[in-house]
């Protein structure tokens, strides 16, 4: 497996490709890689012949006071996790390769970057969206594959890969999780075993909701209620929000009449976890 640390490399080389008529399968990753990661190297694999995995640690979409600095960072480990994968090309720029002197240009996608986690990550969503941008117009990578663990991230870089005319097929990879049900996710090695003990009431609230859904429950604000009981009865999670949402426009919904999104995000012993289920009339 190669790797490519400057962006005109990259750029080279994912060019000779396309002139070779070589389909390109990326996953973007900001490194600590763990089995979520890797099941979308290999739904990239499925999809294109030559695969490039981004490990970038991005310090446009941190904000004050979250953890950029301490954000764990092992490139010889992923590298080694990549390579057993048969991934083709790991790219991994360093910060002033991406953000040159100077730089000063950012892709907004309004409204969906306001919602949910948005509100309480200011310009979180911003950062997202310059950074993918700049990857997608590096890289020219035909499909790109992102998980569906953060379902706002891959609701926003689909209307922005819309609404900039982006020629790139973006494929939502389902969640992996941990016998728990905990959702597998880089930040989960920052808790404790009982902080662990005490997230695993997440995706249990998610379960709720599902187990609502599936017996009629239609109302929003019943589901919701019923979630926080199971999350509120662990006092060191703090909630951030349990939301029922529009999956495309991300507006909060009333009444379930077609698809909905689950949503959950809270604070368990400091460390910021997200979840979410989908749900859909008919199935």
């Amino acid at each position: 497996m190669r790797v490519v640390r400057n962006v005109a490399e990259m750029r080279a080389l994912a060019s000779e490709r396309r002139r070779r008529g070589q389909a390109i399968g990326f996953v973007p990753t900001m490194g600590c890689l763990h089995e979520g990661h890797l099941s979308l190297v290999r739904l990239a694999g499925t999809r294109a012949p030559w695969v490039v995995v981004s490990i970038f640690v991005n310090p446009t979409q941190f904000g004050l006071g979250e953890d950029f600095e301490i954000y764990p960072r092992d490139l010889d480990r992923d590298c080694q996790l990549l390579e057993a994968e048969e991934c083709d090309l790991a790219f991994a720029p360093t910060i002033p390769e991406m953000y040159t002197e100077g730089h000063r240009t950012s892709v907004s996608v309004g409204e969906l970057s306001e919602k949910l986690c948005g509100r309480s990550r200011p310009g979180h969503f911003d950062g997202v969206t310059t950074v993918v941008l700049k990857l997608f117009n590096i890289i020219q990578p035909d499909v790109a594959v992102f998980g569906e663990k953060d379902a706002q991230q891959l609701v926003i870089i689909r209307r922005m890969v819309e609404d900039l005319n982006l020629a790139v097929e973006i494929v939502g990879a389902p969640t992996v999780r941990d016998p728990d049900g905990l959702a597998v996710s880089s930040r989960n090695r920052d808790l404790s075993p009982e902080a662990r003990e005490h997230a695993t009431c997440l995706f249990r609230a998610l379960r709720r909701g599902e187990e609502l859904f599936k017996a009629g429950e239609r109302q929003a604000d019943r589901m919701i209620g019923e979630m926080r009981l199971i999350v509120d009865a662990k006092p060191a999670v703090e909630t951030d929000y349990v939301s029922v949402v529009d999956p495309v426009t991300l507006e909060d919904l009333d009444t379930i009449r077609g698809e909905a999104l689950v949503a959950i995000a809270a604070r368990v012993g400091g460390t910021r976890l997200i979840d979410n289920v989908r749900l859909s009339i008919g199935e």
